[in-house]
């Protein structure tokens, strides 16, 4: 009976980081606005980039915040309710974001909402991976390229501050962030990655 004890705290956990991950605040606000349904626009992803698209900046924003507000709301909810399973419930929001079950397990590609659990998990890191995305988008303008290379700072950043219990972890989200960009990455090797606030085909 003890044993079962010890599995509700984590697996309450993983749950409540999941269903707030997989919830599509993307492919809600453009439906609300009438934007059409986002996964028949542009790459189809139901991430903050692929809402530009739209053309609704207003929408874009929000759609960034709301994906970085579910991945800090997980982990700080989590550690409110289940002391030490923080890291649980984040993993679980990221993993839900881009994995979301009722969409077909077709969800975004993780940036916004790694950012969110990063800052709730360490705020210099987090700052750190603000600091990468914003610079790196701002100066060439491509939005996969800044996202990926800030998910790659955070174990990097981890361990330089000594969070060394926070290194796999992140480790593994910046793979999985990578994993999905490959076809980015594929484009980027080829010259052909499309620029934020250039010409849409």
């Amino acid at each position: 009976m003890h044993t079962e004890i010890l599995w509700i705290a984590p697996t309450a956990a993983l749950l409540l980081g999941y269903v707030l991950g997989a919830i599509p605040f993307g492919l809600i606000l453009t439906r609300l606005t009438g934007a059409g349904d986002l996964r028949s626009i542009g790459s189809g992803n139901i991430g903050a980039t692929n809402v530009l698209r739209t053309g609704r900046k207003g929408i874009a924003a929000a759609t960034l915040l709301l994906d970085l507000l579910k991945g800090w709301a997980a982990v700080m909810l989590a550690g409110w309710l289940f002391p030490g399973d923080a890291m649980l419930a984040g993993a679980a929001a990221f993993i839900g974001h881009c994995y979301p079950v009722w969409l077909k397990f077709r969800g975004g590609k993780g940036v916004a909402t790694m950012m969110g659990i990063v800052l709730a998990l360490s705020w210099p890191c987090g700052l750190i991976y603000a600091l990468v995305w914003l610079g790196v988008l701002g100066t060439l303008r491509i939005s996969s390229l800044a996202g990926m290379l800030a998910a790659a700072s955070a174990p990097l950043s981890a361990a330089w501050f000594g969070h060394f219990q926070l290194v796999l972890l992140f480790l593994a989200l910046a793979l999985l962030v990578l994993w999905k960009h490959r076809s980015n990455i594929d484009r980027l090797l080829a010259g052909s990655e499309p620029r934020v606030g250039g010409s849409r085909a």
